[in-house]
Parts: structure tokens; sequence; C-alpha cells
């Protein structure tokens, strides 16, 4: 049966048992095509799906899933997470009533080009970065394609679905220069497979990395920092979504908890999370128990706003959800960004400082209980104005929270890394920080 149907039996059963049940599919379709030296070395094909049910019993919650849809793997499950429920010892768990969500196809035509043309494009990104003298080594090529649909239903009146996905290129090389090496990596995605362009990524690839060749040590010291967007985005997916979820602050581990209404950033800095961007690589018409999607304002000019939510976590903060709930079909009930992003600014006029291109090590180096983070960098030396030579060896250090708030100017342009979550921000100037280097 399909999906629907799995989803239709389950809660038609649940009903005839009288239980409170939340059913979630979730089917995902992968296409990654590997070149490397001039031939498609691997093209691989995966799917992957599950029907996952949530039960609540006396505020008792219990989960299972199963990658079956057959009557009986259905049965199955329904009995597995009841009796789950019944094992628990929290209560307080309650599914939120909802309704008819409809059916939402974000995705359209846009990964429909045939696969010699994918086949293609992976080998014309390779072509075009080895063609430059000053590449070494092409270590991964690739160009790769997710495609996700979600169907939602619960017995108490919730009912929906929706599919989303992107097209991914990507690449990993080492430049060489003398006696000078630098490895990188590039990558664009988009939800049009036609708006990606193997020779732009290519080049971007080699205008940033190539520009670090020739680094030299940077002197320990408090310099200005221009973090580029990409680098600011990893710390932001990091950092500022673990001290903004509300199940985090509930736990005792969000350094914001108490914090709404209050400043904790530069009054030029505004966060926002997005799920109803038409061109969202992680754009939603609902969360994963049916509350529908809109767009929530974290940090408004600086000023804490709220903190993301799903239902349980409302009702025990005693707020308002804004939509956040996410879990896949294996999963339990969590929270989950969208299209998170960092409003751009009127622009960035750099005198003198370091330029951070790229951060290393966030998982070791970056704590967000503490908002403390000691990152090994790469960047730009900034004299009069100007680029003056590339700077290597050194690691930049602070805690977010005081780098939030010594944020200066922002960026005019936004720019999405999918590296922490979907995360997008401008240029970001910070007034100080400290750099240890040589």
């Amino acid at each position: 049966m399909t999906f629907e149907e799995a989803r239709d039996y389950l809660l038609q059963k649940a009903r005839a048992l009288g239980l409170e049940a939340e059913v979630l599919a979730t089917h995902t379709r992968e296409l990654t095509i590997q070149a490397h030296g001039g031939r498609v070395e691997e093209i691989t094909q995966a799917t992957q799906g599950g029907v996952g049910v949530r039960v609540v019993v006396e505020g008792k919650t219990g989960y299972a899933y199963t990658e079956e849809r057959t009557p009986a793997a259905l049965d199955w499950v329904l009995q597995e997470a009841h009796e789950n429920a019944l094992l628990q010892s929290e209560t307080g768990g309650f599914l939120p009533a909802g309704g008819t969500l409809g059916q939402h196809d974000l995705l359209g035509e846009g990964l429909s080009a045939p696969l010699e043309q994918k086949r293609q494009a992976a080998l014309n990104l390779e072509a075009t970065l080895r063609a430059d003298p000053r590449v070494r080594q092409v270590q991964m090529t690739r160009y790769s394609e997710n495609e996700t649909q979600a169907t939602l239903g619960s017995t108490q009146g919730v009912s929906g679905a929706f599919r989303n996905g992107y097209a991914l290129l990507l690449t990993s090389a080492v430049m060489g220069e003398g006696s000078s090496l630098k490895q990188g990596y590039e990558f664009d995605l988009s939800k049009e497979f036609h708006a990606l362009e193997p020779g732009r990524t290519a080049q971007q690839y080699l205008h940033r990395t190539g520009r670090l060749l020739g680094a030299r040590p940077l002197k320990t010291g408090r310099y200005k920092a221009y973090f580029e967007p990409k680098a600011f985005a990893q710390l932001l997916g990091m950092m500022g979504w673990f001290l903004l979820s509300a199940k985090n602050v509930l736990e005792g581990k969000s350094l914001l908890a108490g914090r709404v209404g209050q400043k904790i950033a530069s009054e030029i800095f505004t966060l926002v999370d997005d799920p109803t961007l038409p061109d969202g690589l992680a754009s939603r018409p609902f969360d994963a128990e049916g509350t529908a999607a809109r767009r929530t304002v974290f940090i408004e000019k600086g000023i804490l706003r709220t903190f993301a939510h799903n239902s349980e976590t409302a009702r025990k903060m005693g707020v308002e959800n804004t939509g956040h709930a996410a879990r896949n079909y294996k999963g339990v009930l969590g929270i989950a960004p969208s299209n998170l992003f960092v409003e751009p600014g009127a622009g960035v006029q750099m005198d003198s400082g370091i330029v951070v291109t790229d951060l290393m090590g966030l998982h070791a180096g970056a704590n967000p209980i503490s908002g403390e983070f000691s990152l090994q960098a790469l960047g730009l030396k900034v004299e009069g104005g100007e680029v003056a030579y590339p700077v290597e060896n050194f690691t930049v250090a602070g805690n977010f929270l005081e780098l939030l708030n010594r944020i200066t100017a922002l960026g005019s342009e936004l720019e999405w890394n999918p590296m922490m979550g979907i995360v997008g921000s401008p240029m970001v100037e910070v007034a100080e920080l400290s750099f240890a280097g040589a």
C-alpha cells in the first residue's frame, strides 16, 4: 500500500482501539554521481522510507516504526507504540489538535533532467578544475540530489503531505603555488538542477582557495573580524540554534534561559527562521506535528523574542508554539529549524582586521553550553581597506553571545550554507576578537 494508505489504515485502527495516535511517514530518494580522472567513477541511487507511530496513553508517549507497509507490519507497529507508551514513567505527553493541511509539491520538476546531463555536470566541474595549473589534486567531484516526501496524520484531525528536495554540486581539491598548498571545498545547491553551473562552481573554488596560497603566519592579537557568510553560518548553525532550542532551555543547557525580551545581540542583528520561503531548501508547509508553517523572528534588532518550540515545550513554558517540531519516521519528537538566516544589513566597509574565510573543528572547538569557542581558521589580513595578504596557522576565540553584541556591520547579500542545517548569513563584522597565531 502507499504511504497515504498506510497512514489512513493506522489511524482507522487507532480510532477503533480508542488510542490517540500520530502517523508520520517519510520517503527519501538520493542520487550521487562521483567523477574522477575524467570519467564517472560511481553512480549510486538509494531510497529509504518508513512509517513512524507516536501513541499517547494518559500522558505517556510511546514510539515505534516499520519499513514495511503490510497490514501485519502496521498492526505490529501500532501495538508496539502502544506498549512502549505503557512502559514510560514520564507523563505530560499529548497530541495537538489540527486539521486538513493539504498536499504540497514544493519541488515540482526541478530534478527531472536526464541522468546524462547530471553525469556531465560532475564531469565538467572536474575538467574545469583540472584545467587550472595550480590545482594539484582533485580529491572529489560530485553531483547529488535529494528528494523527500512526508505524509502526516493523527487521530486529532491532522492530515497532510508535502514533497521537497534539492540538487548539489560539490568538490574538494588541493591547490598549490611554489611550496604553498591549500585544500579547500566548494558547493552550489538549488531546487532546480538547471540553476547549477559547473563552470561557476569551479571558478568559485579557484577564487576562494587560490586567494589563500602564499599565506603568512598571523601575529597573536586582538583584531576586528570580518566573518565571510560561509564561516559565520557554520558558527551560527552550531552555537546559535542550540541556544534557541526550547528543549535545551528546559533542560538547563541554554545560556539564554530567562532572557526573552532582553537585549542579547547588537541592535543591527535580526535572526529569522522562515519555512515559507518559495525557493527555500528547507521549506515546508507544516512541521512534524502538523503546525502550519510561518515566519518566526527569534532575535529582533538585538532583542530575544522567542525560543523555538514544538507543542510540548510551548505548553511547558506557557507560550505560543512556533511550529518547529521535527522528527523522521525512526525518531522521537524534537526541535529543528527550517531556513534559518541573519537578515542582511547596509553593507560592510573594511578598514583593517582579519577576514575569516574558513572555520575548522567546530564539533571539538565550540561549546554551545558555555558559549565559548576556540577554532582553527584561515583568512585574509586587511590593511588600509584592502586585502593585503592571506594568513594561516591561527585560532579565533571568544564567547558567542559576546560576539553577537560586538557586531558592528552586516553585509547586504545573503548566502546559504548547508553544512550545519540550512543557514543563511551575510558578511558579519565584529568589533574585536582574540586571534592566537605566531
